[in-house]
């Protein structure tokens, strides 16, 4: 904890980090320089100047196998950070303000913020694993489950700005001047009530690679041999003990710094938003 601490108070390492991130998001698959799904050499071959993380088990690149799979880990948390902030914002902005209201409106949104609570009582793995266990393991039933971990965290944020902001002045102002209340939700509610989830998008990214990871890890992700760090983890795992520990080292290596630059940018994040007094 104390070294996320660290590194969300360093700006030039939240801009490299956030650089590292879309550079191997687009870029990655020109620094493979073996197919990271075809076994290419011997198992178990250590780190060498022909293949620099190895191999494992099964005779596939390390190193080949470890960037594919930032490719893959990456671009799924970034989507699943897309639809988690997009979702929970709206459906935070609708409980937000409904749930005051009376009739079946009111209790509708109600309802709907003590289902937000309830999720909180359920470990995100265990939802994981029932929605991947109930569509397959594709990328599609992964995307789901993830963003169905995320999007409550990210609708309470913003049901809490909505309680503050709806009963601001300018907001009565809004409808005193004849604007319909959804227009005054938009105008003025939404682009007032969104900051903390925004500030929230990187968090969101770097739990959600861990969760991804740790699906895999526990056999529930994608099924090899698609690159993926948490299946690399697990399936290296059992060699650790007999001295063969990078399988699992360098993917576990990359998750590592996935997440910390995560953290970095969030920091960032959070200075940006609040003005330069803040920095």
């Amino acid at each position: 904890m104390k070294l996320l601490a660290f590194v969300r108070q360093v700006p030039l390492l939240s801009i490299v980090s956030a650089a590292a991130l879309v550079f191997f998001l687009l870029f990655g698959g020109l620094l493979v320089p073996h197919d990271p799904e075809k076994v290419i050499a011997g198992a178990l071959l250590p780190p060498s100047g022909d293949y620099w993380f190895g191999t494992d088990a099964t005779g596939m690149d390390v190193f080949s196998r470890t960037v594919a799979g930032a490719q893959i880990d990456i671009a799924l948390a970034l989507a699943v950070t897309v639809v988690a902030t997009v979702g929970g914002v709206l459906l935070g902005l609708l409980i937000g303000t409904s749930e005051s209201r009376k009739g079946a409106v009111g209790m509708a949104g109600r309802g709907v913020t003590r289902f937000l609570d309830l999720t909180d009582a359920i470990p995100p793995l265990v939802i994981g694993v029932v929605i991947v266990g109930l569509m397959g393991a594709t990328l599609m039933s992964l995307s789901i489950a993830l963003a169905f971990i995320m999007m409550p965290v990210q609708a309470r944020l913003t049901r809490a700005e909505v309680l503050k902001v709806r009963n601001d002045a300018y907001v009565e102002a809004g409808l005193i001047a004849g604007l319909r209340p959804l227009q005054v939700t938009l105008r003025h509610v939404l682009p007032n009530s969104v900051r903390p989830a925004i500030e929230n998008c990187s968090t969101v990214f770097g739990y959600s690679v861990i969760v991804l990871a740790s699906l895999g890890f526990l056999g529930v992700g994608l099924n090899p041999p698609t690159p993926e760090w948490g299946n690399m983890i697990s399936s290296g795992v059992s060699g650790v003990m007999l001295g063969s520990w990078w399988p699992t080292f360098f993917p576990a290596l990359a998750l590592m710094l996935a997440v910390i630059a995560a953290a970095s940018v969030a920091g960032l994040l959070t200075r940006l938003s609040r003005g330069p007094a803040a920095r």
